[in-house]
């Protein structure tokens, strides 16, 4: 994957090395949009962890080849419990 990095869309908490991290996370959970807006400017949303376990929630687009962040953010509470349940799901589907 490759990072297009414009501005500074990343939290003051955040490195941008964690921000990719969380993309490379087996377990992130991709979501498209179900508002108009999103939809309309083709963004995407990211939920991942980054090597220390930081759960990261990013704004983005892509072209295929380039991942331009548009905001990324520590992970609240809401989607906290939004990512572990989707790992536990996927956990257990290899299980079976």
């Amino acid at each position: 994957m490759e990072f297009e990095w414009a501005g500074q869309p990343v939290n003051g908490s955040l490195k941008t090395q964690e921000v990719e991290e969380s993309f490379e996370d087996p377990f992130a959970v991709r979501l498209l949009p179900d508002s108009a807006r999103f939809a309309a400017q083709a963004r995407y949303f990211n939920l991942g962890k980054t090597a220390q376990g930081t759960g990261v929630f990013s704004v983005y687009r892509a072209n295929g080849r380039l991942i331009r962040v548009v905001l990324a953010r520590p992970f609240v509470a809401e989607e906290t419990f939004l990512y572990d349940r989707q790992q536990a799901r996927t956990l257990t589907q290899k299980e079976l």
